[in-house]
């Protein structure tokens, strides 16, 4: 990393104004956000997991902010530096965010944090500690979700809802063909999700939905 931006430290990310989005100049909740880094070679990085070290840039999680940071160079008036941005980093970032969330789901149903298919969702409602994450195919059909959203309603479940990732992109992440509903237990794999779903929301607004999933089908990032 070069001289310049060898000062700006994480430290920094702790005050409101620096988690301000550098298109809108909106602050910003950790569901709204994406922390962006500028790597070794002046390239401009998405720090998804908020990990990577360097002073954060953020972004509100939306495709067209990111788009527009890129076209009007605003990474690196950011940066007080000039920087790199490739024009495919709003979808490079949709390709991550999916990543995180099918890796998160694999874990969960190792871990049996997790269930799929209609019949073992709508058992697992009447659970003594019933799932706090609902998962319902972006292509699925409207039928099944509405049964399962209204055996919720029933059993007097608050789950949360997440519609973000296709029945390809589920099949992909649990090892299962044709995977339209899911619900995952309470704990902190069900809160990441929430988190990462409403970060995904941004890039996936209705008529958008197969960018990530033909990513996340090679597999590559």
């Amino acid at each position: 990393m070069n001289a310049s931006l060898d000062d700006m430290t994480r430290e920094d990310d702790a005050s409101g104004r620096e988690r301000r989005c550098i298109v809108t100049g909106e602050t910003l909740p950790d569901e709204k956000r994406v922390r962006f880094v500028v790597g070794p070679e002046n390239q401009v990085v998405p720090d998804i997991e908020e990990t990577l070290p360097g002073r954060g840039i953020w972004v509100t999680a939306e495709h067209a902010a990111i788009e527009k940071a890129v076209a009007k160079n605003l990474f690196s008036r950011a940066a007080k530096a000039e920087v790199k941005a490739d024009a495919d980093l709003p979808d490079r970032v949709e390709r991550l965010l999916v990543r995180r969330m099918t890796g998160d789901l694999g874990l969960a149903r190792k871990s049996g944090a997790l269930v799929f298919g209609f019949d073992n969702v709508e058992r697992a409602l009447s659970d003594k500690v019933p799932p706090s994450v609902l998962i319902e195919a972006s292509d699925g059909a409207r039928d099944g979700r509405r049964k399962l959203r209204n055996a919720s309603l029933n059993q007097g479940v608050k789950a949360h809802l997440i519609e973000v990732l296709s029945s390809s992109e589920l099949a992909l992440a649990l090892g299962r063909e044709n995977v339209i509903h899911a619900a995952v237990k309470p704990g902190r794999l069900a809160e990441r999700l929430i988190l990462e779903a409403a970060r995904l929301e941004g890039f996936r607004p209705a008529g958008r939905q197969g960018v990530g999933r033909k990513a996340a089908e090679k597999g590559q990032e």
